[in-house]
């Protein structure tokens, strides 16, 4: 979008590019079926204000989502410039990452039906599915803590380091990344392999497991991809294509 389309002159075009991403991002999401009432919470980073994001503003639907409803708040909780009512827990959560990760720009995460169910199963996802080869190697496990305080801001942004695909537990997942798609591409894959995992929980036989020796291999080829700027970017734009024909306008 040209700077001329933006709402506050003022805002640098970084801002409103990151605003228009973040809102796609949430239209994406409802249109992929993984929102729980207003309940859930994705993020950016302001990329001129490393110490800024954006969230959205808590009560609105993901399909009302806009690029100038999303509210801006700094580390310390403060909304920055018009007020709006956000989520404690969201700023808890979101805060956390992003002031842990300097390397992640973009922040996600659900509650699903098949990552709340993978998330009650202690280290519940198994080397089993090719889908879950994608994120193997960058899982890590966030024990349950008590949401909205100071202690389980610095708790989730000691489990943020340990990998970019984070099962929460008793709670749901969450992913973060250096760029909108690849943070989604990441969300997509671990959604998916907990998918199949509670799938294959309901069969009346053993789970196959993958050879240990290709696991190993298959890490080290999806580490590379996953650090390629690319990563995920056809498949998001195949996503903003299908959401712009349904007549998603977020750019506003």
């Amino acid at each position: 979008m040209s700077a001329a389309l933006k709402p506050v002159p003022s805002m640098t075009d970084a801002e409103w590019q990151a605003r228009c991403d973040l809102a796609a991002l949430y239209r994406v999401v409802q249109h992929m079926g993984w929102t729980d009432l207003i309940n859930t919470h994705m993020s950016a980073r302001v990329p001129d204000a490393p110490e800024h994001f954006l969230i959205n503003r808590y009560g609105e639907m993901f399909d009302e989502v806009t690029a100038s409803s999303l509210i801006k708040m700094d580390f310390d909780g403060n909304v920055l410039g018009e007020a709006g009512k956000f989520n404690n827990a969201g700023f808890t959560i979101h805060s956390a990452v992003l002031r842990g990760c300097p390397e992640a720009n973009f922040v996600m995460h659900t509650h699903t039906r098949a990552g709340a169910g993978v998330s009650m199963l202690k280290n519940g996802l198994r080397p089993i599915s090719q889908d879950h080869m994608q994120v193997f190697d960058d899982v890590a496990y966030h024990e349950y803590g008590v949401p909205a305080t100071a202690e389980e801001c610095e708790q989730v942004m000691r489990s943020a380091r340990h990998g970019s695909c984070i099962v929460l537990e008793n709670h749901g997942l969450l992913t973060h990344g250096p760029t909108v798609h690849g943070t989604f591409m990441r969300m997509y894959m671990l959604e998916r392999a907990c998918e199949l995992e509670l799938i294959s929980r309901t069969m009346n036989a053993p789970a196959l497991h993958i050879d240990p020796d290709v696991v190993e291999k298959y890490q080290g080829r999806m580490k590379k991809r996953r650090a390629m700027p690319e990563y995920g970017q056809m498949e998001w734009d195949g996503l903003i294509r299908t959401i712009e024909r349904a007549g998603a306008d977020y750019r506003r």
